[in-house]
C-alpha cells in the first residue's frame, strides 16, 4: 500500500516538474524536439527505478513470509491491497488529467488572445509613427479653409439669433399661460458658439428652457455614475411632475416660524381655498408622473408651427422642420436657394444651475429607449470653461484650431467609411482634458502640429482601453470658477466609451475608422489647400 502511494506521488512530482507548462522559464530556450526527447528520457529513468524499487519490495516481502507469526497477517495485507497493475493504472489517468488540462489551457488562452486581438486589430500602430501635413500646410489650411468657415458663422448666428427670439416671441403668445408650458428665453450652445464649427452645413444649436404653469413644478433625479446604476442609465436622468400637494409638503413655511406681518406666497389663504379643477396637459407618460420626452417633441412642434403661422407674412423666407425625430430642428429656405438649419431644443433647469435636462439630441438619435429617461447637458459649463481658459492662454492659442482640423479630418472620413461610434463631442472631450495637462504656454500658434499630434495620441490611446471619461463628471482637475454642483464634481467618472464594451461591433467599425482617418489626413488637408505652393509640400 505505500509503496503505491509513493508511486503515485513520484508520478504526480515528475509530472510537474517537468512539464514546460507549468515551469515555462526553464523549458523557454529549448527547442520543441528537445523538450521531448527530454521527457523521453525522464520516463525511462523512472521505469529503471521502478523496477529496482519492486525488487527491493519482493525481498522484503519474501523474508516476512518466513515468519510464522507473521504468515497470516502478510496473507491478509496482501489480498486487501490492489494489484501493482492498479498503481500504475492509476499513474496513467493522473497523468493523462494533467495532458488534458494542459491542452484546455493552452486553448482557453488562446481563444482569449484571439479574441483580444480581433477587439484590437491595430494593435501596435502609434499615432507617433503617422505622417501629419507639416506647419507651412496646416497653417495655409486653416487660412484657406477654416477661416472662411468662421466668417460664414458670424453672419448665421447673427440671423439665427435674432428669428429665434421672435420666433419664441410668437410662440409664447399662442399658448394659454394657464394652461401650457412656459417658454423662456434660449441660450446659445454647442460648436457655433464656441468658434470651432467647421462641418457643413452651419448648424447653430440653442436650448429653451421650459416650465410647467403653476402651482405645478418640475423636479429634476439625475442619475450620475454610481455602482447601483446600470451604465445603460448613467449620464441621464427623469423629471417628475410635482403637484400643488406635493409642493406643499416640500415647502419651507412648515418648518419655519414666520413674522405675523409675513405671509407665504405658495400657501398663502387664497391658495389654500382655491381647488385646481382645470385639465391640464402635462405632458407625461401614461400612467405616470414622469416627463415624457415624446410628449414634450409633439408639443413643442405644435407650438413652433402655431408660432411661425403668426409671423410667417413679416419673413420673405420658408420654415419648415428638417428633422421629425427632434423638437425644433428647423431649416429656413431663402428664395435664392441658400439655406440656413438651427436646432431649438426644449430643456429642463436642474435647480438652481446651468446644468440642463435635454429630450433628444440634434440630428442624432435618442441615446436611451425609455420615453422618461433626459440626458444631462453641460453645454453651459463647457462653453464657460472653454471662454475662461481662453483668458490664459497665448493670443494666438491653436487649441480652437486644432479642434476644428480634427472635426473636420472626422467630418470628411463618416462621409466616405460611414458614421461610427466617435463623435465630435469625444473629440472636443479629449481636448478639453489637454487644456489641462499640459503648459498654457504650449498652445501657441506655433504649436499647433504638436498639439494635434497629442489629440490623436490621447484619443488612440483611449479606443485601445475604451475609456474617455467626462470632462465634467468627477474630475478632480476641474476649476472650481466652473462652479459645477458638487454631486457632480465629486461623482465618479463617467465612461464615454462605455459603448464600445458592450458592442463589439461598434468598437471594431470605430477603430478602422479612426486609422484610416489618420491615414488619409495629408490628404485631404492638401487637397484642400488649392493655392498651396508645392515648395510647402516638401518641406
Amino acid at each position: 500500500m505505500q509503496f503505491g502511494i509513493f508511486k503515485v506521488c513520484l508520478v504526480v512530482v515528475t509530472a510537474i516538474v517537468n512539464h514546460p507548462l507549468l515551469f515555462p522559464n526553464e523549458n523557454a530556450t529549448l527547442p520543441e524536439e528537445q523538450i521531448i526527447q527530454k521527457m523521453k528520457d525522464r520516463e525511462e529513468s523512472l521505469k529503471a527505478e521502478q523496477m529496482h524499487l519492486e525488487q527491493m519490495f519482493s525481498s522484503a516481502v519474501t523474508k516476512e513470509k518466513r515468519e510464522e507469526e507473521e504468515a497470516s497477517q502478510s496473507t491478509e495485507a496482501s489480498e486487501d491491497e490492489p494489484p501493482w497493475d492498479f498503481w500504475s493504472a492509476l499513474s496513467m489517468v493522473i497523468f493523462l488529467m494533467i495532458e488534458i488540462w494542459r491542452q484546455d489551457f493552452q486553448e482557453g488562452n488562446a481563444q482569449a488572445s484571439t479574441k483580444e486581438e480581433d477587439d484590437l486589430p491595430f494593435l501596435g500602430n502609434n499615432c507617433q509613427g503617422v505622417s501629419l501635413p507639416n506647419k507651412a500646410v496646416l497653417a495655409i489650411f486653416y487660412e484657406q479653409y477654416i477661416r472662411v468657415t468662421t466668417h460664414d458663422a458670424v453672419r448665421t448666428r447673427e440671423f439665427v439669433e435674432g428669428f429665434a427670439d421672435d420666433l419664441l416671441e410668437a410662440l409664447r403668445s399662442v399658448c394659454n399661460r394657464d394652461e401650457d408650458m412656459e417658454v423662456e428665453d434660449s441660450m446659445c450652445i454647442g460648436s457655433m458658439y464656441e468658434n470651432w464649427r467647421v462641418k457643413k452645413p452651419l448648424t447653430c444649436d440653442l436650448i429653451v428652457p421650459f416650465a410647467p404653469p403653476e402651482p405645478y413644478q418640475f423636479r429634476c433625479q439625475p442619475w450620475i455614475s454610481s455602482h447601483s446604476i446600470s451604465p445603460d442609465k448613467q449620464g441621464c436622468g427623469t423629471i417628475q411632475v410635482i403637484g400643488p400637494d406635493d409642493v406643499s409638503r416640500a415647502c419651507v413655511c412648515d418648518r419655519t416660524k414666520l413674522g405675523e406681518d409675513m405671509l407665504c406666497l405658495l400657501h398663502n389663504p387664497t391658495t389654500n381655498k382655491t381647488k385646481v379643477s382645470r385639465d391640464i396637459d402635462l405632458l407625461c407618460s401614461k400612467n405616470t408622473d414622469f416627463l415624457d420626452t415624446n410628449q414634450v417633441m409633439k408639443w413643442f412642434q405644435s407650438a413652433v408651427t402655431k408660432a411661425w403661422g403668426r409671423i410667417s407674412h413679416k419673413y420673405d423666407f420658408d420654415l419648415a422642420f428638417s428633422h421629425l425625430d427632434a423638437p425644433g430642428a428647423l431649416r429656413v429656405k431663402f428664395r435664392s436657394g441658400k439655406i440656413i438649419n438651427f436646432n431649438i431644443t426644449p430643456v429642463v433647469q436642474f435647480e438652481d444651475s446651468d446644468l440642463y435636462l435635454v429630450s433628444h439630441f440634434p440630428s442624432s438619435p435618442r441615446p436611451h429607449d425609455s420615453n422618461i429617461q433626459w440626458a444631462l447637458s453641460f453645454a453651459i459649463y463647457e462653453k464657460r470653461f472653454l471662454k475662461d481658459i481662453s483668458k490664459k492662454l497665448p493670443v494666438n492659442s491653436c487649441h480652437l484650431s486644432c479642434l476644428q482640423i480634427v472635426s473636420f479630418l472626422h467630418s470628411k472620413q463618416c462621409h466616405i467609411t460611414g458614421s461610427s461610434g466617435l463623435t465630435t463631442y469625444h473629440l472636443k472631450t479629449v481636448l478639453l482634458h489637454l487644456l489641462l495637462s499640459r503648459q498654457f504656454s504650449d498652445w501657441d500658434v506655433v504649436m499647433l502640429e504638436e498639439r494635434l499630434r497629442d489629440v490623436f495620441v490621447m484619443l488612440e490611446k483611449c479606443l485601445l482601453e475604451k475609456k474617455l471619461y467626462h470632462f465634467m463628471v468627477g474630475n478632480p482637475k476641474l476649476p472650481h470658477t466652473v462652479n459645477i454642483p458638487e454631486n457632480f464634481h465629486f461623482a465618479e467618472p463617467l465612461n464615454l466609451f462605455r459603448s464600445f464594451v458592450l458592442d463589439r461591433d461598434l468598437y471594431q467599425k470605430t477603430l478602422v475608422m479612426f486609422y484610416e482617418m489618420l491615414k488619409n489626413a495629408t490628404v485631404l488637408i492638401n487637397e484642400y489647400s488649392l493655392r498651396l505652393p508645392a515648395s510647402s509640400l516638401n518641406k
